[in-house]
């Protein structure tokens, strides 16, 4: 399926230029639509007993967040939205239901210590929105996206939508690896996987893509920090991971290991549901 519509997510935060560039050059390489939603938790301003909204420091803030966003976009076609929203339901509810006219969505990392955007914002959107979620972390450069990429199979629906969510965001000319993981003492499961694992590689062979496929072994390492070696042995600038699908994988259960990811992700890594 070709890219053909994005929204990246928006506030004040620094990594908010990051998000931004990411989306615009995603937006330009395939010649897509960029709509940035400008969304963030702010108090509405007290008079007395009465709550007055938006107050002067959202106005501002979106405002300076708009002009950035028009510089950025020269020549795309592209749209600034607010959701004019400071409450963290709101913007819950208001976000997924934008995301789902999308192809593809482009969010942040939530540091520990960011009061920006809701705790539960990433998730919220990766299971409910029905789109594919484009994560980037809250620290490091990434100057390209989908040169490198690894395709993690699991055996589960989740997973195959990750592959043709991935697929969109490949570079021409990627290096990618298509990794699976097997349980150390299950030999049956292991041919099982195998044969499943060849079966993924020529999927995406089909599609173009040239995939070295690696079947991995768990022994004592988890799996998310299996993923995430092999996003730093391989250089990824891009894993993609069938997200809180709750089968495939052994050892997690439903949803843990995405979180996991959400917290110690390196790379971007694009979560489908």
């Amino acid at each position: 399926m070709p890219l053909c519509s994005i929204l990246v997510h928006l506030n004040s935060a620094d990594r908010s230029t990051m998000r931004l560039k990411i989306a615009v050059d995603l937006a330009r390489a395939h010649g897509a639509r960029l709509t940035g939603l400008f969304a963030q938790v702010t108090a509405p301003h007290q008079v007395g007993m009465v709550a007055d909204w938006p107050p002067a420091d959202y106005v501002q803030a979106a405002g300076a967040n708009r002009a950035a966003f028009l510089e950025a976009t020269k020549g795309l076609e592209a749209e600034w939205i607010d959701v004019n929203r400071g409450d963290e339901g709101e913007i819950l509810r208001l976000a997924t239901d934008f995301a789902r006219h999308f192809d593809l969505i482009v969010i942040g990392q939530r540091r520990p210590d960011n009061s920006l955007h809701p705790p539960e914002f990433a998730e919220h959107l990766i299971v409910n929105s029905g789109r594919p979620v484009l994560v980037l972390p809250y620290a490091g450069e990434f100057p390209t996206i989908g040169t490198r990429p690894i395709f993690a199979w699991s055996d589960s629906a989740s997973s195959a939508r990750g592959f043709a969510d991935g697929m969109m965001l490949v570079a021409p000319g990627a290096v990618a690896l298509v990794v699976n993981l097997s349980k150390a003492d299950d030999e049956k499961g292991a041919a099982y996987q195998k044969e499943s694992l060849r079966l993924a590689a020529a999927h995406l062979a089909a599609h173009k893509i040239a995939a070295h496929a690696e079947q991995l072994t768990l022994d004592e390492i988890g799996l998310m920090d299996a993923l995430l070696n092999r996003v730093a042995d391989h250089g990824a600038d891009l894993l993609t991971i069938g997200a809180f699908g709750g089968g495939g994988y052994p050892l997690f259960s439903r949803g843990s290991g995405s979180r996991y990811m959400l917290k110690h992700m390196t790379a971007p890594v694009l979560f489908s549901h």
